[in-house]
């Protein structure tokens, strides 16, 4: 991947021509969150076991964002953050909720407005296709939220063989982790499939383009892949032969998937003659997993650590025309900034009492706006007290139940293998004083964990 951070004066000129242009219009914009996803796991951040050429054409038609962070390191918490464009602790969204449908107080807060709802007051038709994981009961479900067409499942994780869909709803669950079978939702509905999900979820999203192309649209497309439990077909099984580790190899077959769709949802953007008028971002809601055969090397551990490995995930953005291809860029930049950035480009009003933490992105990567995005960025795993903060190029890591402490420069340990707290204790001090100040405006827990449902 190229560095061209300073790019010609002629893509500048013309970048920023399109941008001011458009500002003000109602660009599309398209989400495409993968589950668990390793770091190393798209060739655009060296993998070469998995070849991942459509993903890679969103960077090489875009940019690469090295230091892209999701606000937390597991999976419900992380995908608040990133509908919201606010760091979620602010309204108590620290951990993943109860599964349960007949709790009323788990999920994303009502007086919390998230994308659809925000866009909704610029006329966009919002749908969402795969993964919810924001709240199961009625009232926080997508169709509740602002979203006008919902197709996928509201629970943290899904089986994939549509014979293993037993249930038809998520009420009628009878045991643990029977969520993971149940039948499909369109809209409220429940529907019979007979594809393997990531190749429904694909099929939706490229219909979803199709049917809306003349008005302005937000697809959020949440794969379940490469989440657990580990199943994929022979179709793409049998590109992996190379592969030894069974669990890699299922792995790399459910990566495969995801990026035959994102090859597809791409071509139908670029055949409708969109692609300028589209915002896609491709992220993962987290470090890859321990237990999924995901890749985050160099990055240090693993989903539920703020370590790298937990929070620095594959990100990608590309707005032909607009931003300039073959862009890295070195900033940290956070999910966050995905609201933030089509909010500044609508102009549309936030609400001042909750303001967003996110940050619009394009007059930083078209060059009008020079530095990082960021001062600081902050990340809490408050059931583990798990705690990290990040300016400029240090992080610090606090660890409570570990009684472990961390400075490490990332400019060169992004493996975080060396601890600078005994030679470098003042940035290290200043550092956990800007998290605590930050975590001071935090609120608790507002719901029980996902454990405690058992039906």
């Amino acid at each position: 991947m190229k560095t061209p951070i300073f790019f010609s004066l002629f893509a500048f000129v013309f970048g920023w021509a399109s941008v001011a242009a458009g500002a003000g219009k109602k660009p599309n914009l398209v989400i495409i969150l993968t589950d668990d996803q390793g770091y190393a796991d798209v060739g655009f951040n060296g993998c070469e076991d998995i070849p991942t050429p459509n993903i890679d054409r969103i960077a090489r038609e875009g940019v690469r964002f090295t230091s892209g962070y999701v606000t937390h390191p597991v999976c419900s918490p992380s995908r608040a953050g990133l509908i919201t464009g606010r760091y979620q602790g602010r309204f108590g969204y620290h951990r993943n909720p109860t599964l349960n449908p007949f709790d009323p107080a788990a999920g994303l807060p009502l007086e919390e407005e998230n994308m659809a709802e925000i866009l909704k007051k610029a006329g966009y038709h919002s749908g969402i296709v795969g993964k919810w994981h924001l709240g199961t009961h009625p009232r926080f479900r997508p169709n509740a939220r602002g979203f006008n067409e919902f197709y996928g499942f509201v629970a943290g994780g899904h089986r994939y063989f549509p014979e293993d869909l037993i249930y038809p709803d998520i009420e009628s669950v009878d045991r643990r982790g029977g969520w993971y079978n149940t039948k499909l939702l369109r809209n409220e509905k429940r529907i019979e499939t007979d594809e393997y999900l990531t190749d429904e979820l694909s099929n939706e999203a490229v219909d979803f383009v199709a049917r809306n192309r003349t008005k302005p649209f937000f697809l959020y497309l949440s794969y379940n892949a490469p989440h657990t439990p580990m199943q994929a077909t022979r179709k793409y099984l049998d590109r992996f032969d190379h592969i030894e580790d069974p669990l890699r190899k299922t792995y790399a077959a459910m990566v495969s998937a995801v990026d035959d769709g994102v090859g597809r949802l791409l071509d139908k953007i670029d055949q409708l003659g969109l692609a300028e008028k589209t915002l896609v971002f491709f992220l993962s809601d987290n470090g890859g997993a321990r237990n999924n055969g995901s890749n985050n090397f160099p990055l240090r551990d693993f989903k539920g650590q703020v370590y790298e490995g937990g929070i620095r995930v594959p990100f990608a953005f590309r707005w032909t025309g607009t931003i300039p291809a073959g862009m890295d860029y070195h900033h940290p930049v956070s999910s966050m900034d995905i609201l933030a950035t089509i909010v500044g480009l609508t102009r549309l009003k936030i609400d001042p009492e909750r303001p967003l933490d996110g940050v619009d992105l394009v007059p930083y990567l078209t060059g009008k706006k020079k530095g990082p995005p960021h001062e600081f960025l902050f990340w809490l795993n408050f059931d583990q007290q798990r705690k990290a903060v990040r300016r400029g190029l240090d992080k610090l890591v606090l660890l409570a139940e570990e009684n472990e402490k961390g400075l490490y420069r990332l400019s060169n340990d992004i493996g975080e293998t060396r601890n600078r707290m005994d030679s470098a204790g003042l940035d290290a001090k200043e550092l956990e004083e800007g998290h605590n100040a930050w975590a001071d405006g935090l609120e608790e827990p507002r719901f029980d964990p996902l454990g405690t449902w058992i039906p």
